[in-house]
């Protein structure tokens, strides 16, 4: 017994040097030795070959599936406004028949309504050796089913075993370098070595996942005393947009190993953590934040204003509270590519474990980042025109849907205003063309 648990200790010290010295201190340094981009060839290049025997294998080729992934719904909708579709209601009085119109919208909500389908993974074009997400999929050859078990293997026994180690490493220097500099008085010095330390874990966890990110247009990166905004698809966020600056993080406080790293990096880094109270209270969050911005030495506050996690097809409502701070916005548009790994995370229906699983044996994450011009608010303009405004921008700028909808809906009840306005527009058609006045004054007549 022994000899083998000096065996095991003398592998476990040899993958632990392995590691380090391979992937950690490179990290450290922010250099690469060239490992994940021979990695990544080889992905694409299996990714490759796994498409075109798919491709050959199905005997009935099915139509090309459209590029957006948000148009690939099963119901091609009339977005037709309610006054066309109803037009004879410029001619006539009120019929019965008129509520086809809303009876048709209300299947067409229920089939598929364009909300609920943005809580959910975004669907494949072609299969990835990771689940059958494809409806297209079913057995090819068995040269691709051999390939598929492979991935299983290397995946699991390989991948994830190492990147538990990475993300050990990488959570643990987190907590105990921000412990350690949080003790130093506050100085110039201090902020340094905090903004060495978040950089330098952020890089390894950005490793643990097997990232390759695409910052584009430096240039325009967040400056301190400003505001950063992005869409939101997944925690990772986060650590994708530190492994390039610093931010100070707004969020409600956890408990847990979440809570943990919070309040160890709140004493190295001015990070704004609130209580579960403190959020309700809307003007003491807004307090908090025009302080940390009129501070011009401060790191720029990170916000995603989105609320929840999307799944990277759309950008939803932006919640107005961050764009009343005032200051300067630096919108960032965070496009994954799903074709590697799910970058998603659907909180209702995997925790915050089974998640970061599904992360660790995926192939890789991979995603573009484009920081954009800043962006400040116009004479005359509220809140709600400038989060819309910002919103657009980054829509357009990572290729994604833009919604007007609340994320909020993912787990709450539509509000009834949305309804009452409906009713209250088809009312209006109504007084209108006098369908309410004819039938107030047969009323009264009889």
């Amino acid at each position: 017994m022994e000899d083998v648990g000096s065996a095991v200790a003398w592998v476990g010290a040899v993958w632990l040097a392995l590691v380090l010295a391979l992937i950690v201190l490179p990290s450290a340094l922010g250099v690469s030795l060239g490992i994940s981009e021979a990695y990544m060839w080889v992905l694409v290049k299996t990714l490759e070959w796994a498409t075109i025997r798919i491709e050959k294998g199905v005997k009935k080729p099915q139509p090309q599936m459209l590029k957006s992934p948000a148009a690939n719904g099963i119901i091609e909708r009339d977005e037709t406004p309610m006054e066309k579709e109803i037009a004879r209601l410029h001619r006539v009085d009120f019929e019965f028949s008129d509520i086809f119109y809303f009876c048709r919208k209300g299947f067409e909500a229920i089939v598929e309504d364009e909300v609920t389908q943005r809580f959910s993974s975004e669907e494949l074009v072609s299969w990835n050796l990771l689940t059958r997400t494809n409806v297209n999929f079913h057995y090819i050859s068995l040269r691709l089913t051999v390939v598929w078990v492979i991935g299983v293997i290397v995946r699991y026994c390989f991948l994830l075993p190492l990147r538990f180690t990475l993300a050990a490493i990488g959570i643990t220097s987190m907590i105990v370098g921000t412990t350690m500099v949080g003790q130093l008085p506050n100085s110039s010095v201090k902020n340094y070595l905090s903004e060495v330390v978040h950089l330098t874990c952020s890089r390894i966890l950005v490793r643990a996942l097997s990232g390759t990110i695409h910052y584009h247009n430096k240039e325009n990166k967040p400056r301190k005393g400003g505001i950063c905004v992005a869409n939101h698809t997944s925690p990772i966020d986060a650590i994708i947009l530190t492994n390039d600056g610093c931010y100070a993080m707004v969020g409600q406080v956890h408990g847990g190993l979440m809570g943990v790293i919070q309040r160890a990096t709140v004493k190295a880094c001015p990070h704004v953590w609130f209580e579960r109270s403190e959020i309700k209270d809307r003007h003491l969050v807004t307090k908090r934040l025009r302080e940390h911005v009129a501070d011009k030495s401060k790191l720029p506050i990170l916000i995603f204003p989105e609320g929840t996690c999307i799944n990277n097809t759309s950008v939803m409502m932006f919640k107005k509270g961050s764009f009343e701070i005032g200051g300067t916005i630096y919108p960032v548009a965070i496009k994954y590519d799903p074709q590697f790994g799910d970058a998603f995370w659907n909180s209702s229906k995997y925790n915050i474990v089974s998640y970061l699983l599904r992360l660790m044996t995926s192939w890789a994450i991979v995603c573009n980042v484009w920081y954009m011009p800043p962006m400040v608010r116009k004479e005359g303009e509220d809140a709600v025109q400038f989060a819309n405004r910002v919103k657009s921008a980054i829509a357009r700028q990572g290729g994604l849907t833009e919604l007007p909808w609340d994320g909020g809906l993912k787990r709450a009840k539509v509000k009834d205003t949305f309804r009452e306005e409906q009713q209250k527009n088809y009312s209006k058609m109504l007084v209108r063309n006098g369908s309410i006045g004819s039938l107030s004054t047969g009323t009264e007549s009889d």
